[in-house]
């Protein structure tokens, strides 16, 4: 879809939102020509035949044909700070191939305002199609003068962020969909820093994109890239097993789960090179599948997601069950629990990954940093152990952008253990990091719950929970932040709202993002945002309750907090 095609598209649209524009006869007739021109642009068989049955049906008057013409051709799939990701179809509103030459068209076209032959690394999972918009990215970089290294197989999104430091690339491309649904696909863009792009790149970039007339007028290679060997997942694994005392102890059993993902094989020969030999895969889930059979979402945090894994925890009593999500950049853990197994929140494992840290030693220059909507523990952690503390906007966009940054996590089981190697969040590197500190506990006898207290009884009880307002129509998302805006709350389940936060001003000191940041009395602190990745609002909550003499009557306190606040905000965020 060019500028002028988009632009009469986006024009039409809100024209009949208004009410004063053409009829939705006239933007149908508009809609379908523009989908024709699509059509004979669409280098892909497959969704070229998906396409040309939308626009028949749609012709002959059918309303699901007119509803999916209009869905996917409200707009181009937005290019942003996480860069592309949607539902795999036929459109610009979809992730295909015909968006994904442009993607990497208008890439190319970024890069070469600074070089006139750019090298970009691709790296690709297990997704539908992820192989295919890998290559095709290959060809558009080789095409336009500029070279291109592919990666041998699909592999984890941190050997992708590592590769690109390593081999000094100018820029790298992630195809992967993360932990989204299996008719999801995405593409994530990173700079030759090894660091997600953000703002303003990211809109430099799109705009380019929005230059690229056609797919057939974009030159394309069928061959000319390198397809890189083994040697670059050796020399990622060299440097993960850097995150390790090599004299620590390694006496744990593990039950991994890479929820059909791309994360056993990397997983395994990581463990291995550091001397972990009781971890056991949950079988049905240890190969990729673009499908994802056992799983309705494969996100570690998503009831139903870890069943698998804590059923074969129950047969077989591991100390510990590590998940990555299906590009392996995220890492979940479960521990023994009165009456089952228990999944730690993200922000608890932040906690305890920060405490195995600063237990090691870290130089005194040593910045921590997490997200605005993570736990403000690991800022009190930082301040007893006199290191320097940052807090920024939610991604690791930002997070690893912190100056002097040597952990950096957020709540949604994201963790950056070793950003000399990758300045990412890594779901490898976490796990081995805190087998390692599960493993040294286990022989002092004690736990990774146990670590927890120690933190609650030293700082107080630091309790998060966040929920989801997922919606089917987008502009519900605005309605819910206006509704917030527009009545400001004075107070939240009965505390006083002593400041009121509006992000997308940069209230707080913050590069301006759309959300809301409530700080109570009783320090108390909601944050309502947008998800820039989901079509959801998301809300997250923290109360901290110090801890006089029983813990457990601590826990219980912040707990009744909790669930007061979230009733609240669950009524106020209704759709």
């Amino acid at each position: 879809m060019t500028e002028q095609q988009q632009s009469r598209s986006e024009r039409s649209r809100a024209a009949a939102q208004r009410g004063d524009g053409p009829s939705d006869a006239d933007r149908e007739a508009e809609l379908l020509e523009v989908a024709r021109e699509w059509l004979a642009d669409d280098p892909d068989e497959d969704t070229r035949e998906e396409l040309d049955v939308i626009i028949a049906r749609t012709e002959e008057g059918d309303e699901f044909g007119r509803a999916e013409l209009f869905d996917r051709f409200a707009g181009m799939l937005e290019f942003g700070t996480a860069g592309l990701r949607g539902e795999l179809g036929a459109g610009p509103n979809r992730m295909n191939r015909a968006v994904v030459i442009r993607a990497a068209a208008g890439l190319t076209a970024y890069l070469k305002e600074s070089t006139d032959s750019p090298t970009v690394v691709v790296g690709f999972d297990a997704r539908y199609n992820s192989d295919v918009f890998a290559a095709d990215t290959c060809g558009v970089v080789v095409g336009a003068g500029g070279k291109a290294l592919l990666l041998p197989r699909p592999l984890p999104t941190p050997v992708l962020a590592y590769a690109i430091r390593r081999l000094g690339a100018d820029a790298g491309v992630m195809v992967t969909a993360s932990h989204n649904p299996p008719k999801d696909n995405g593409y994530k863009v990173y700079l030759g820093d090894g660091s997600q792009i953000c703002s303003p790149v990211d809109a430099r970039i799109a705009a380019h994109i929005g230059r690229v007339e056609s797919v057939a007028a974009t030159p394309r290679a069928e061959e000319g890239w390198t397809v890189l060997d083994d040697e670059i997942l050796d020399d990622y694994l060299a440097q993960a097993l850097t995150v390790l005392d090599p004299d620590s102890p390694r006496d744990l059993t593990i039950v991994h789960t890479a929820l059909h993902g791309v994360g056993t094989e990397t997983i395994q020969k990581a463990f291995a090179a550091a001397g972990f030999t009781e971890l056991h895969p949950v079988p049905s889930q240890a190969e990729p599948d673009p499908a994802f059979p056992t799983v309705s979402f494969p996100n570690p945090e998503e009831p139903g997601a870890m069943d698998a894994a804590l059923e074969l925890a129950e047969q077989t009593g591991p100390d510990i069950v590590i998940a990555n999500d299906p590009d392996a950049d995220r890492c979940a853990v479960a521990v023994p629990a009165p009456g089952g197994w228990r999944m730690l929140r993200g922000d608890e494992v932040g906690a305890l990954l920060g405490a195995h840290l600063i237990a090691k030693g870290l130089a005194t220059d040593a910045v921590l940093a997490n997200s605005i909507v993570s736990s403000r523990l690991l800022g009190a952690m930082a301040k007893g152990a006199g290191l320097p503390h940052e807090e920024t906007l939610t991604g690791f966009k930002w997070i690893s952008r912190v100056d002097g940054l040597r952990y950096g996590y957020e709540e949604a089981l994201g963790y950056c253990v070793d950003p000399e190697g990758v300045r990412d969040k890594d779901g490898v590197t976490a796990a081995l990091l805190i087998a390692e500190q599960a493993a040294t506990l286990k022989a002092q006898g004690r736990s990774l719950t146990d670590v927890l207290d120690d933190l609650a009884r030293t700082y107080g009880v630091y309790l998060t929970d966040a929920f989801p307002v997922r919606v089917e129509d987008l502009s519900l998302i605005g309605q819910i932040m206006s509704r917030l805006r527009e009545n400001p709350l004075t107070d939240l389940a009965g505390i006083t709202v002593s400041r009121l936060d509006d992000l997308s001003r940069g209230d707080g000191g913050l590069p301006p993002t759309d959300g809301l940041r409530y700080l109570l009395a009783d320090r108390t602190r909601v944050i309502v945002r947008p998800s820039g990745t989901e079509p959801k609002v998301k809300i997250y909550c923290e109360v901290i309750e110090p801890v006089a003499a029983d813990l457990r009557e601590a826990r219980d306190r912040a707990a009744a907090r909790m669930a007061a606040v979230r009733e609240t905000m669950e009524s106020l965020t209704r759709v």
